[in-house]
């Protein structure tokens, strides 16, 4: 489908969903996004549900002032995937020792690594600008800096809610890689830092909503919030690369008269901000549960933990800025998925998969989220499918 436009403030807002299908307190908080002073543009993803800060499936595009409730507390948050050389005919039977080798390797939940990777022992791991990103470390707020070491040994860690990591074939019977996490509880504390410096100045007081406080171009809050920001999603991306690099190791061990091989891995943020422009001008795109769809771009929509994800390729649609959804997204919030679902339910969903089964994990049950086939095809005209997958394992928090 193409998008519909439906008006706003400021500006008209371009859904790539039917309108009446949008949950009023989203629909509301779209329109409150659409009154900013300094907004250019607002496309709304299949995805499309009620966030805190912002909306879920939201690409907010600003002229010199960037929300950081809208980007929201997980900073750089995003997907990696990589496809392998195995096949489905190299798996055992039963898969539960090779979701606990996974688990053993890579730290979940509130978890950290008793001692910080050293990314000279990582497989495949590209050192390119990580000792850089600690000498960085010297420069954000002071706020959290006490931080330090913890932030060092959350690197390569997966964190709870919806995060996974997945081992997943496609329709042709390869083997998959793919996780999703993002920048920890260092992102998380200086999101929170930030967004309350913003709630308190002055030029946010008059807004419609608090969450939608804004930074401006040439203060030095900006600057402050935009050093941080781009730490955190540097941070973000060397997670999930370490995180990667130590399942592709629990892999090669696991298989090892296989002599597995990978394929060049695929990563995407969708929870950040990128400098882009647009119709002359260069504005600030905060991407809320959205991946970067320009032309040729890979990217990653991941389902629910018992339905399938897919691996597409940007299209370069200027009209939702080069974006694309970022997953299936949920039609019902936490709270009600556990108040409907069983354990039971729970199990019946995830048939086939290897996976945790337990009410610790009802609140991501499939039936919470929308049909991921649907979301697709609602983006037609943002990406192209390159290969759909099926997990077999999913490892959460």
């Amino acid at each position: 489908m193409s998008y519909v436009e439906v008006p706003g403030a400021k500006v008209p807002i371009r859904m790539w969903t039917d309108p009446a299908s949008v949950e009023d307190h989203a629909m509301q908080q779209l329109r409150n996004v659409a009154t900013l002073p300094w907004i250019k543009g607002l496309a709304v993803m299949p995805d499309v549900h009620y966030g805190k800060g912002a909306t879920v499936g939201s690409v907010i595009a600003m002229k010199d002032a960037v929300c950081p409730a809208a980007v929201g507390v997980d900073i750089g948050c995003g997907m990696s995937a990589v496809k392998t050389s195995l096949t489905a005919n190299d798996l055992p039977g039963d898969l539960s020792k090779l979701r606990a080798r996974i688990e053993q390797a890579i730290p979940v939940g509130t978890g950290l690594h008793k001692e910080a990777v050293d990314p000279s022992r990582l497989y495949g791991f590209s050192v390119d600008g990580y000792e850089d990103l600690w000498k960085r470390f010297d420069y954000i707020t002071d706020a959290v800096k006490f931080r330090q070491e913890r932030a060092t040994k959350q690197i390569g860690t997966l964190g709870g809610g919806n995060h996974f990591i997945e081992f997943c074939l496609d329709e042709s019977g390869s083997v998959w890689l793919m996780l999703h996490s993002g920048s920890r509880n260092i992102g998380n504390e200086l999101a929170d830092f930030h967004i309350n410096v913003a709630r308190g100045l002055e030029h946010n007081q008059g807004l419609v909503d608090r969450d939608l406080a804004v930074f401006l171009a040439a203060t030095p809050e900006m600057e402050a919030y935009r050093n941080d920001l781009f730490w955190a999603q540097e941070y973000a991306k060397f997670n999930r690369a370490a995180m990667m690099s130590l399942f592709k190791e629990v892999i090669r061990k696991e298989f090892r008269k296989a002599k597995v091989s990978f394929d060049r891995e695929i990563s995407c943020h969708h929870n950040y901000v990128a400098e882009e422009r647009y119709d002359g001008m260069d504005l600030l795109v905060t991407r809320k549960g959205a991946i970067r769809a320009g032309s040729g771009d890979y990217g990653i929509i991941p389902g629910s933990m018992g339905t399938g994800s897919y691996i597409v390729k940007g299209l370069g649609n200027e009209k939702s800025f080069n974006s694309a959804s970022h997953g299936a997204g949920r039609k019902m919030s936490r709270t009600a998925a556990k108040k409907k679902f069983s354990a039971r339910d729970l199990a019946e969903q995830t048939k086939g998969v290897e996976c945790r089964k337990d009410s610790g994990v009802v609140d991501e049950i499939p039936g919470a989220y929308k049909s991921i086939e649907q979301v697709i095809d609602q983006q037609t005209d943002l990406v192209q499918v390159v290969a759909k997958l099926k997990q077999v394992i999913c490892v959460k928090g």
